[in-house]
């Protein structure tokens, strides 16, 4: 079985370094909670995985079928609940691509494909919370699937 592996050693105070296939990553806290602010704190490491995962799909995607764009963008906002523990209650994320009209289409199914068929992340959030997206095309709203997936829950 495959496995991923990390190292994390603690720096003092409120840093801590972590080691990801030989690169460091750095974690912090800001001065306010007793950090020096050297680097994000760690939550947010979540919705970035979900939009590396599911951005490298994508790119991945597109380049097979020989439909590539000239720009994609992924915002990821994740919904914190009010009371400790503090988790993402839901995580919604807007794809924003530029490109040749007529790759449109390839590169809304390469979203859904991803969404629906290969980001691990993605199907590993969706067990625990409602991840919804929404893709524009040249700045034109070509899909959302907010309002549908918030209403099943």
């Amino acid at each position: 079985m495959a496995q991923h592996e990390i190292e994390t050693q603690w720096m003092g105070k409120m840093q801590f370094n972590t080691l990801v296939n030989g690169h460091t990553i750095v974690m912090d806290a800001p001065e306010r909670a007793g950090g020096e602010d050297n680097g994000p704190i760690p939550k947010p490491f979540v919705l970035t995985a979900l939009s590396g995962c599911t951005g490298m799909d994508i790119a991945a995607i597109l380049r097979k079928s020989g439909k590539e764009v000239d720009d994609l963008n992924i915002k990821v906002a994740g919904e914190l609940s009010k009371q400790a523990p503090m988790t993402y209650t839901s995580i919604h994320l807007v794809y924003e691509f530029k490109g040749n009209p007529e790759n449109q289409e390839a590169a809304l199914n390469a979203v859904n494909d991803s969404q629906n068929k290969f980001c691990g992340v993605s199907f590993l959030l969706k067990k625990a919370i409602p991840v919804t997206w929404e893709v524009s095309y040249n700045g034109i709203s070509v899909f959302s699937n907010a309002k549908e997936e918030l209403i099943g829950t």
